[in-house]
């Protein structure tokens, strides 16, 4: 036999053989991880849901799902074990980047800070005045804003019609508008 028509039949069986070899690898891993399983640790299963170990068992474990709701899973229906900070930021939304932070929350803008100082000065009386003063400038502002308004024309249904230069007939006889 000739080298060159046994090429593809070595290069076929040698990938063969690497593909097998990293599947293994890979059920390894999970064996393990299933394995190192411990009851309050937070999975995910296969199906996406996240739930807390309650207990381990030989094949199967029992999950929490929700509070006081329990269900017994198969080990190899875990499809991970998440550590307690991505289980708690994914499942509970708390990041434990926010509270490890000290720093104070700043305003984009000093009007927050200001408005707080003169709360504290003014008594409820003063805030009462200055709500009444400014309900009476909205007012004198409307007033001044009807004087200049361009004046408004009423134009009825005939007013309308008459406008437009045909009638109501027309347009319920098939006469319409092309607008």
């Amino acid at each position: 036999m000739n080298i060159v028509t046994l090429l593809p039949f070595i290069v076929l069986i040698g990938a063969m053989f690497l593909m097998t070899r990293s599947a293994k690898n890979k059920q390894r891993q999970a064996q393990s991880m299933r394995n190192e399983m411990q009851p309050g640790s937070g999975v995910r299963t296969i199906g996406g849901m996240y739930a807390t170990v309650k207990e381990v068992h030989d094949d199967t474990v029992l999950l929490e799902v929700a509070p006081g709701v329990h269900a017994i899973y198969a080990k190899n229906a875990v499809g991970a074990v998440l550590p307690d900070s991505e289980y708690n930021r994914i499942v509970h939304g708390i990041d434990p980047d926010e509270d490890a932070t000290d720093t104070p929350v700043v305003p984009d803008d000093a009007s927050s800070l200001t408005e707080a100082a003169d709360a504290d000065a003014d008594s409820s009386a003063d805030k009462a005045d200055k709500a009444d003063d400014a309900a009476e400038k909205a007012d004198e502002a409307d007033d001044e804003a009807g004087k200049t308004d361009v004046k408004k024309i009423d134009l009825g249904k005939d007013d309308a019609a008459a406008a437009a230069g045909t009638s109501e007939d027309d347009k319920r006889d098939g006469g319409t508008d092309a607008k």
